[in-house]
């Protein structure tokens, strides 16, 4: 199992141009928590599941009131995945842990 915990710099590619955040993550055995936080305000993490080095979770969006669903691989103090949201398809984000 990869450890994923920390807080993330994370840019994901929008319809609207890149959208950074900081995503913090804790990991509790094989699921985690954590929030995403951006522009658009902060979002809770739902249903984290850890398997391996992947993580998946869902996050409801405010505005459009959208649930996102996302998967990442973590390699070391990288995170690289998308996420799909809703009728704006699929989107690619990357992290890197702080330090």
């Amino acid at each position: 199992m990869a450890n994923a915990d920390g807080t993330w710099d994370c840019v994901t590619k929008t319809p609207m141009g890149d959208q950074k955040s900081v995503f913090t993550i804790v990991t509790n055995g094989d699921t985690f928590s954590g929030t995403n936080e951006g522009p658009a305000g902060a979002m809770e993490v739902q249903d984290g599941k850890v398997d391996g080095n992947t993580l998946t979770w869902t996050m409801k969006m405010k505005m459009p009131p959208i649930t996102m669903e996302a998967t990442a691989t973590v390699d070391g103090d990288t995170l690289n995945g998308s996420a799909k949201v809703g009728p704006f398809g699929t989107m690619q984000m990357a992290g890197t842990r702080r330090a």
